[in-house]
């Protein structure tokens, strides 16, 4: 069984049929947890689900997922998990078919949206295997180079004019409309920051970043899922989730 099989796999038996035996079979000792409200260990997580569960309003969706190499990337919904549903990514580390290190971002879900769009829907299928170290290149040049790099002049050519399809619930679609996003958080005083790209996990037309920044002068943890075709970005989703300044383990949220 491929890594990402088994994750989506595991997840599924989990959090939709509710089987907590699974947690022996798919996850070991020791694991690394970097959602920072968790301690480490296999045991402190088998109690969070079970409570989870046994919550009646507990719902689990499963809408993509991303195998590269050791690691598997799922982009999901919870409800019941916390006071209002949430949109998180999940990346699990794998070693001997078994997952041995979670990360996780995760943000209430908004509905009413700038685009139209949800910061769930579009396209879910994964193609254009022969293309995945490309489109990661790809990806991995936009973040340095425009995030972090801020070298905005620069960002016209990752993008096919203004065809670029938005699910972050603040910002319209095109390349104008992320332009106005920014204009409308300068506007407010609102400074949206990057500073490091830890990752990019990526699968044929899908690629994931997982980035450090600050948002509003707070740290904050950055997901960004992005969607490739013919060699340029056309559709993004993301999580932004602030940093706690608690945490109930030394591993960093990254």
């Amino acid at each position: 069984m491929d890594n990402k099989t088994l994750v989506t796999e595991a997840m599924t038996a989990l959090l939709q049929k509710k089987d907590i035996s699974v947690i022996d079979r798919y996850w070991a000792e020791p694991y690394t947890q970097h959602n920072l409200t968790m301690p480490d260990g296999v045991t402190p997580f088998r109690g969070m689900i079970q409570m989870a569960i046994n919550n009646p309003e507990f719902d689990y969706k499963l809408v993509r997922a991303i195998g590269d190499g050791d690691y598997v990337a799922l982009h999901n919904r919870y409800v019941g998990f916390m006071p209002q549903p949430v949109v998180a990514f999940d990346l699990f580390r794998l070693e001997n078919g078994q997952i041995v290190e979670h990360w996780d971002g995760l943000q209430a879900e908004v509905t009413s949206t700038v685009s139209g769009r949800t910061m769930l829907d579009g396209a879910t299928q994964t193609t254009d295997l022969e293309q995945t170290e490309a489109n990661k290149q790809l990806v991995k040049e936009f973040v340095e180079t425009v995030l972090v790099g801020m070298q905005y002049d620069k960002m016209g050519q990752y993008f096919d004019g203004d065809n670029y399809l938005q699910h972050n619930p603040g910002i319209g679609d095109g390349l104008s409309g992320l332009g106005k996003g920014l204009e409308e958080m300068g506007k407010q005083g609102i400074k949206m920051e990057y500073f490091t790209n830890h990752r990019v996990i990526g699968e044929g037309n899908f690629v994931l970043t997982q980035s450090e920044g600050a948002f509003g002068g707070k740290p904050y943890a950055y997901y960004d899922l992005f969607r490739v075709a013919n060699g340029k970005i056309a559709e993004h989703w993301d999580v932004m989730q602030e940093i706690p300044a608690q945490a109930q383990n030394s591993n960093g949220m990254f």
